[in-house]
């Protein structure tokens, strides 16, 4: 009940008229008049005869969810996703000329750079996580605007409508309340997943780095196996196992979560766990060179850093996830207590799922203005989408960077098609867009620990620019993502987080 209350708030503007089918005629009361003694039995044997309310029985299909706008209301923006570049359009849109509304299976924005710093206890994890609702304040006060944790299960184009299923995460006493949102413009920021390339037993005993719950998932298993290596009686070869941390993949994120934990083992665990501080190790394992973003001077010093750290390097390709081993191409068996899984994203299963013109790697096929061409008034933004071989543009790399400043664009986009009269469903047909995206590259930056970091300002690894090592590149990293942390009161939360864990150490906690 108190779901179906959630999908259906009732206001009394004109835009709440778009919520269809479901309305709540089961009430009753209790009397609560006693005249005699005689009287209050009576009244006791009534109460324990009343009925439940009528809704308890009420057919789930009976929910439409949100219709079409009407003449009056403003155009529907439905965003698909709570990612970079969906929050970066949210941001942006003008809300006098839309309502918003983003269907998305978590409420905040992640902020995916410092979240490798969460895993250890150099940051809270609340330091790396952004409200929708302060992103987009119009989200929980204007009537015409929402937001839903569901899942997008389908898309109707013809119809402008799209099919929602809540998100229940795990809990067995609920359903999954199936609706329908209707829009005038879509935009699909729904990001990408994970890469496997489909190798056995990766899902099912690695650990990846995208979200909060997974930098708690990895939190929790370190401290755990730290404790439990101490366990009087355990064998020699278990404790090595327990306290063997294996990163597979050398981009960004594994690398800068290998430093990060070299620098937890180095300044926590010597201190406080002293009876296991010889054991514990971290091993990098990559298929070819890491960080291959970053020029060959640059990797050089990443890697000579890494290794005064104790993170050894392995070059290999795995061939099979056990519960507590992998398989190197080579034969070789590699034991490890934590698994961390950082290789690269692919398309989700919805983008698979969609009947829309594909680009390269499968992502969803778009045109120089964001626009998805075979169907009207569909955008696609982020990780999830890649230029059509049809504009002659490669697809731009996953990164944030570049999810942000696509978000950025559309959002200004959106905001004059709105002032031309071009909001409502197939309105924008003759409207000229404009200026098309185009994406230059700011530069790149890595933290590798022990005060260190990369910083490469060049649109590219061979042309001319600024590039830079050791601890003004780490100051300069440090600096740069704080001021870009999106609300005051997460650039407070990770300044203060930063001092205390430079002054006290991380916190050990297990949580």
């Amino acid at each position: 009940m108190f779901l179906i209350k959630n999908l259906t708030r009732i206001s009394p503007t004109k835009s709440s008229a778009a919520l269809i089918g479901f309305r709540n005629t089961g009430s009753f009361t209790l009397s609560s008049r006693f005249c005699t003694a005689l009287h209050q039995q009576q009244q006791k044997q009534q109460e324990t005869q009343i009925q439940p309310p009528a809704t308890n029985g009420l057919d789930r299909s009976r929910y439409e969810g949100l219709g079409p706008t009407r003449e009056g209301e403003k155009p529907r923006v439905v965003v698909l996703g709570s990612g970079w570049a969906g929050c970066r359009l949210m941001k942006g849109i003008d809300t006098s000329i839309y309502d918003v509304v983003c269907v998305s299976p978590r409420n905040h924005m992640v902020f995916t750079p410092l979240l490798a710093s969460t895993c250890v206890g150099t940051l809270e994890f609340r330091s790396v996580a952004e409200p929708i609702s302060r992103i987009q304040p119009a989200i929980s006060r204007e009537p015409g605007s929402y937001f839903f944790l569901a899942n997008c299960s389908r898309l109707d184009a013809d119809s402008h409508e799209i099919h929602c299923e809540t998100l229940i995460d795990g809990s067995n006493t609920l359903k999954p309340w199936k609706f329908k949102i209707a829009y005038d413009k879509l935009v699909v920021a729904c990001g990408a997943e994970a890469s496997t390339f489909g190798i056995q037993g990766v899902i099912e005993n690695a650990i990846f780095l995208r979200e909060v719950h997974h930098a708690q998932e990895i939190r929790r298993k370190l401290l755990l196996n730290l404790m439990l290596s101490d366990t009087p009686g355990i064998s020699k070869e278990e404790k090595q196992r327990l306290l063997h941390c294996v990163v597979v993949g050398g981009g960004p994120t594994g690398v800068e979560f290998s430093g990060e934990l070299s620098d937890f083992i180095m300044k926590d665990v010597r201190q406080r766990y002293a009876h296991v501080k010889d054991d514990i190790h971290v091993t990098l394992i990559e298929a070819k060179d890491i960080l291959s973003s970053f020029d060959d001077r640059l990797r050089r010093y990443a890697i000579k850093q890494l290794n005064k750290s104790g993170v050894r390097f392995v070059r290999g390709i795995v061939k099979d996830v056990k519960p507590q081993k992998l398989i190197l191409d080579d034969g070789t068996e590699v034991p490890y207590g934590l698994l961390v899984w950082s290789t690269g994203v692919g398309p989700s299963q919805f983008v698979k799922s969609l009947d829309l013109p594909k680009a390269s790697g499968g992502r969803i096929g778009i045109d120089e203005w964001m626009r998805v061409p075979s169907v009207q008034d569909v955008f696609a933004i982020g990780d999830c989408s890649g230029y059509l071989e049809s504009t002659g543009k490669p697809t731009l790399p996953a990164l944030a960077q570049v999810a942000e400043r696509e978000g950025k664009y559309l959002s200004k986009l959106l905001n004059e098609i709105g002032k031309a009269n071009g909001g409502r469903a197939n309105s924008a047909k003759e409207i000229e867009l404009g200026v098309p995206f185009v994406y230059k590259h700011l530069g790149s930056m890595a933290t590798i620990g022990r005060y260190k970091a990369l910083v490469d300002l060049r649109e590219s690894k061979d042309a001319k620019g600024i590039s830079m090592t050791g601890f003004v590149s780490w100051f300069i990293w440090r600096s740069a993502y704080l001021t870009r942390v999106i609300s005051w009161r997460n650039r407070f939360y990770v300044a203060i987080n930063w001092f205390t864990t430079f002054v006290f150490g991380r916190d050990i906690s297990r949580i």
